[in-house]
């Protein structure tokens, strides 16, 4: 068992930055691939970027490549999602999910992901 939990949204102006984290309690951290999604109102839920169990492959949706930046801190159970030049667009709630891995890979269907956070509103006003 894995226990996820988000923190770090809020408001902010288009253009400026956010660091979202996720904070796991359980067994074997650094077994489990880690992934944001985000789900906006009438829309389904998204990947926006994985890490690999040792950060070393990533993936990020084209709508965030360039601005978005993910990584993992394996000895304090926590990944993180920076994110910078926000659009209006980006505006959603963000899940953290974990998905447990024998390999070194990444995965980006969330049907893959097997725990998942409560989730955290990130508002980008325009």
């Amino acid at each position: 068992q894995v226990q996820l939990v988000e923190s770090g949204g809020g408001l902010v102006q288009a253009g400026g930055s956010l660091r979202l984290s996720c904070a796991a309690s359980g067994r074997t951290f650094s077994t489990y691939i880690m992934g944001w999604f985000r789900q906006a109102p009438g829309k389904e839920r998204e990947i926006v970027a994985a890490i690999s169990r040792s950060d070393d492959i990533t993936y990020y949706a084209d709508s965030v490549r360039g601005r978005f930046t993910i990584s993992r801190d394996n000895a304090k159970m926590t990944v993180y999602l920076q994110m910078n030049t926000l659009k209006a667009d980006d505006t959603a709630v963000y899940y953290c999910a974990a998905s447990y891995a024998l390999v070194t890979r990444v995965r980006t269907r969330a049907a893959e992901y097997d725990y998942w956070g409560q989730g955290t509103q990130v508002t980008v006003s325009s």
